[in-house]
């Protein structure tokens, strides 16, 4: 017989490295041609942080993203980013370069405003034209200011910034303090059918909430998310390293070690949870590792509200499942009926 459970499972999770420092730089570049050039240290590896951080730029400098270049993991060229890791990028390499873009248009503003007749604190970037705040008809195009800039008055728009998250020594008795600049937050429902003559568990749905501060490109978020979600319902019920008695390991490939694949996601709904923070770039935090963290335990707790048992380590297979539900019909058994 299938039994249907449902399981919540909450989170918080932390931005960054703690207590040491976790930099990351950035040079940024306005072109004559009204287009940028970014140089980024990061690394792109398909979680799109190239896009969110051209994003930034692009709205710092009040251009379309599309006329952002980004030059991104050359150590040759590029400056100092501690990595794609600890969920950190849009955060702090996104800081840095919403630094690294307002230097540049500040250079920008100084050249415009005797073009406009104006001081540098009353103009502003859009459009891809930097105009006077409450007259947008009086105007300049990015691209005509940046070659002025650079021909006439010999002074290139170029920023670069640097940003590395304020950290706060640990008490070396106590262990407190505030090791981390942020924090996000999220909770997952799983809904999950239990078959208690196998033992198998089929995940059918999950609803996930998920605060990543101002979300610079929703799309993405909502990609990250069930990305997330595949990782953890691979934990929850499929993968696992298994080793033999002199320990090597016995499933070293993708024919015994199980992953899901895309038959195996249930459905998928995402909610993103809009929480400006105002130490990020436009309010943005992260989003990347938290998005895997409650899924295996809420798809425990649904298992165990379909059925009524405990799974205490992962993954929970049919096994496992079957297990525990027959060591718990012998308990009923041994219970005398009142």
């Amino acid at each position: 017989m299938r039994h249907r459970g449902r399981g919540i499972a909450c989170m918080w999770y932390p931005i960054g490295f703690t207590v040491a420092a976790n930099p990351s730089a950035a040079v940024v570049k306005v072109n004559e041609d009204g287009s940028a050039t970014v140089l980024t240290g990061t690394v792109e590896t398909g979680q799109g942080a190239l896009t969110v951080l051209g994003q930034i730029a692009a709205e710092e400098l009040g251009i379309a993203a599309d006329d952002v270049h980004l030059v991104s993991g050359d150590t040759d060229a590029t400056p100092m980013d501690t990595g794609a890791i600890a969920s950190r990028t849009t955060y702090v390499t996104g800081n840095a370069i919403q630094m690294a873009a307002a230097e540049a248009k500040k250079i920008l503003f100084e050249v415009a405003a005797p073009m406009l007749g104006v001081r540098p604190e009353q103009l502003e970037a859009r459009d891809r034209r930097i105009q006077v705040i409450g007259f947008p008809q009086k105007n300049l195009p990015i691209g005509e200011v940046a070659h002025h800039a650079q021909v006439v008055m010999g002074r290139p728009p170029l920023g670069s910034a640097s940003y590395n998250p304020p950290t706060v020594a640990m008490d070396p008795e106590t262990g407190q303090g505030k090791p981390f600049s942020t924090y996000v937050y999220a909770a997952q429902v799983a809904e999950v059918e239990v078959d208690d003559e196998t033992g198998e568990v089929e995940v059918l749905r999950i609803v996930a909430a998920h605060d990543c501060g101002t979300p610079i490109n929703p799309t993405l978020v909502e990609g990250q998310v069930e990305g997330g979600i595949s990782m953890g319902v691979g934990l929850a019920l499929q993968e696992e390293i298994l080793f033999d008695a002199e320990g090597r390991q016995i499933n070293p490939n993708l024919t015994n070690y199980i992953m899901p694949t895309s038959l195996d996601m249930p459905e998928v709904e995402v909610d993103i949870v809009k929480n400006y923070d105002p130490t990020g770039p436009f309010g943005a935090k992260g989003v990347g590792e938290p998005t895997s963290v409650p899924t295996a335990a809420a798809i425990a707790n649904a298992i165990y509200d379909a059925v009524g048992v405990r799974i205490h380590s992962l993954p929970a297979t049919s096994e496992k499942v079957l297990m525990a539900l027959r060591e718990k019909r012998a308990m009923q058994k041994q219970i005398p009926a009142e």
